[in-house]
């Protein structure tokens, strides 16, 4: 039987951070979880657009977030524990660019890497006393197909001396939001935490993200994406569906996502780990390396 948001169950009580969820997944997610009752803190870039999201989710609130911006993180993320008494019961790290051409934050990182992995890893370190304040809570790393196509360069991650490809600094950016959800839920386990860590990924979804991904290729690009999107992409309400199964009844270490050909779409199942993204040894050397470019403390520390 596929797993449906009737699965859910009554979130009363319980509060949840979704970022990047002014629109598409990250705005269904909030949603859904909001109609069950839950307490839900919108994680937004744009605040007019925040806002405008905060009126279609029950129980919703706005806090201001750039997740590529490291200085934005750590005042949302002081933020967020002052306003939830350090109790947080989920943590949905769906913010996230595709194939933009190259950029530069403010601390010298590629946007990609620093939008999809640094600040959600970042985040996910400063709010680790909140989750600890709940029981069993979760964190959810969002995923995507392209983790298969690897591209991870840990002597590079910041496209310093390398060509930049769009296409591969993405699938650099997946890899390491899978890497890094195994290795914390190694690291919680290690240290006896009740925090899970889970991985979770829609497959192919008809949000916005891809066409507007494709708008450096020129309008004919862009419209070609769009009218392919709906041919070949599931409903927003299905992609949403995994993140929602991650962070109500994820078992930490665990990957869902489409159980369809290739996963690209169909009822919510366990997805395929990569090989590569299963590797301790490179996780280890991704984690240290998040906390040397972030300036972070890890947490859990060993």
């Amino acid at each position: 039987m596929n797993w449906s948001e009737r699965a859910i169950g009554d979130q009363s009580g319980r509060t949840f951070v979704v970022t990047g969820a002014n629109s598409g997944l990250g705005l269904r997610v909030a949603r859904v979880l909001g109609e069950h009752g839950a307490r839900i803190l919108l994680a937004c870039r744009s605040e007019s657009r925040g806002a405008q999201a905060v009126r279609q989710v029950p129980g919703g609130e706005l806090v201001r977030l750039d997740v590529a911006e490291l200085p934005s993180v750590r005042s949302a993320a002081g933020e967020i524990r002052e306003r939830t008494g350090d109790r947080l019961d989920g943590l949905v790290n769906n913010a996230g660019i595709t194939w933009p051409p190259l950029r530069r934050t403010t601390e010298g990182f590629e946007s990609t890497f620093a939008t999809n992995h640094l600040g959600h890893a970042a985040l996910t370190w400063l709010l680790m006393a909140a989750l600890r304040g709940a029981e069993a809570a979760r964190v959810v790393h969002v995923g995507s197909i392209a983790a298969r196509g690897g591209g991870l360069d840990l002597a590079d991650p910041n496209y310093q001396r390398r060509p930049y490809r769009a296409y591969t600094a993405y699938m650099q950016s997946k890899q390491a939001n899978l890497l890094f959800a195994l290795e914390l839920d190694r690291r919680l386990r290690a240290a006896g935490e009740t925090v899970r860590s889970v991985a979770a990924h829609p497959g192919m979804t008809r949000t916005e993200l891809f066409p507007n991904a494709t708008r450096s290729g020129g309008p004919r690009a862009t419209a070609l994406l769009r009218a392919l999107n709906p041919l070949i992409a599931q409903s927003v309400e299905s992609g949403a569906l995994p993140l929602l199964r991650a962070v109500t009844a994820g078992d930490g270490g665990e990957y869902y996502g489409p159980s369809g050909p290739m996963e690209i779409r169909g009822g919510t199942g366990r997805a395929r780990i990569p090989h590569s993204a299963a590797n301790p040894e490179t996780a280890r050397r991704l984690w240290d390396l998040t906390a040397e470019l972030t300036g972070v403390a890890p947490d859990p520390a060993g």
